[in-house]
């Protein structure tokens, strides 16, 4: 059984991954035997280590190199076999510790990170959550403390990168809203049901705190203090399963939370966001179900109110199996462009004309763009090793700064262990 790339490859998604079962596909092995025996009595045991190491050659604040890591552990306990009964369910836990520094912030001044694995220096729980069939066929449900953004708004083709702007959720969503991805957890529940083979709705209420569970004080309180509201997303995922398969997703989400309006005195009861996900074979291999391309879109709307991050829009191309002899590898080429609200670029201009500054970011363009380049070696079964170059367009268009465009080269390390 091959590591599953959602899995492995991306530390933005996190799934129910199926037993390792083989010692080949983890650095650790079988532990001569005890991890087969403990997944057959209900307990599965995984982690990865991953790290991300970027250098600057060009352009932004100053030239550099940044290394941040990732290290998560993850046990999943299956209740129907460890209690002995039907349909009892899976309870998850989940930890992860990042370390590091961030080429981004130090180095570029950009919005869209470059190492998708940094977000601070701590240790948290990011999930303690309970899933369970209900009721009917195709009807499920998920609750507890857990990152929403492993349910709803990603894609596993955007894994192959190693930019978050890519990788793998777009962040206009969490950079408008309540809305969380991996590592940092909040309190919800969720409802799944699997209308036909083709058709999946899902929706939940997760809440909305941007102090305390955000802040690596607090990584094991799982607190309620601080919470500003509710996040109420709605997703409609559609498989195409014609000789040419496809992913699309539609989305809509309402935060409760009273929040600043962009430039204004008041505040706006409410925000909300859209977004359009697509990931759509355009090539498949007649002899080699392995060896195929992918083309991948994505085009969001977050709250002109009072997000400074209103759209993001990206196309891209995946290669699986680009050589004969390598199966697992991937090579993967993408563009994004990040809009900046009209609203935040006005209170720019105008912090720029108290400076007397006007000039500093009269031709700053309206967004941030970025063109990203990878290859995804499988060395292993349990190791990928991916180099990436980056290219980010007005790296300081977020922050009323005239930086001049940054290129980036670095290499991505995914341990499965």
């Amino acid at each position: 059984m091959s590591i599953p790339t959602r899995y492995l490859v991306c530390s933005g998604l996190i799934a129910f991954t199926p037993l390792l079962a083989q010692a080949s596909d983890t650095l650790t092995g079988d532990w001569g035997g005890e991890r087969s025996k403990l997944a057959a009595a209900g307990i599965k045991l995984n982690g990865d280590y991953v790290s991300e190491t970027m250098r600057n050659f060009h352009g932004g604040i100053k030239k550099g190199t940044r290394y941040a890591q990732q290290i998560r552990l993850n046990a999943q306990f299956d209740l129907s076999k460890l209690l002995e009964t039907e349909s009892a369910g899976v309870v998850q836990l989940t930890l992860n510790d990042r370390r590091g520094n961030s080429a981004s912030n130090d180095l570029v001044g950009n919005r869209l990170p470059a190492q998708e694995v940094y977000g601070g220096n701590y240790t948290r729980i990011s999930e303690l959550s309970y899933q369970r069939p209900l009721f009917t066929d195709g009807l499920s449900t998920k609750l507890g403390f857990m990152p929403m953004g492993n349910e709803f708004g990603g894609m596993g083709v955007l894994t192959n990168f190693v930019n978050a702007g890519f990788c793998a959720h777009p962040l206009n969503m969490s950079g408008g809203s309540g809305w969380t991805n991996y590592p940092t957890g909040h309190w919800g529940a969720e409802l799944k049901y699997q209308l036909d083979a083709d058709w999946t709705l899902q929706t939940a209420v997760f809440q909305v705190n941007p102090v305390t569970n955000s802040r690596s004080r607090y990584g094991f309180r799982m607190s309620t203090v601080g919470t500003t509201g509710a996040i109420l997303p709605v997703e409609a995922t559609y498989t195409y399963r014609g000789e040419l398969p496809g992913l699309y997703k539609f989305g809509w989400y309402y935060d409760t939370s009273n929040v600043q309006r962009i430039g204004g005195d008041s505040k706006a009861s409410g925000r909300s966001g859209s977004y359009l996900l697509a990931d759509q074979t355009v090539w498949q291999d007649a002899g080699d179900d392995a060896h195929n391309l992918h083309l991948f879109g994505q085009a969001t709307n977050a709250d002109a109110a009072t997000s400074p991050f209103r759209h993001w829009y990206s196309v891209g191309l995946v290669l699986n199996k680009p050589f004969a002899d390598r199966e697992g590898d991937t090579v993967g080429i993408a563009y994004g462009r990040a809009v900046v609200n009209p609203r935040t670029r006005d209170m720019q201009e105008q912090a720029a004309a108290n400076l007397a500054e006007v000039d500093g970011i009269d031709n700053l363009d309206g967004g941030e763009q970025l063109v990203e380049v990878s290859y995804g070696a499988r060395i292993q079964p349990w190791l990928v090793v991916r180099p990436s170059v980056q290219y980010v367009v007005e790296p300081g268009a977020f922050y009323g700064q005239k930086r001049d465009n940054a290129l980036l080269a670095g290499v991505q390390l995914k341990v499965a262990f």
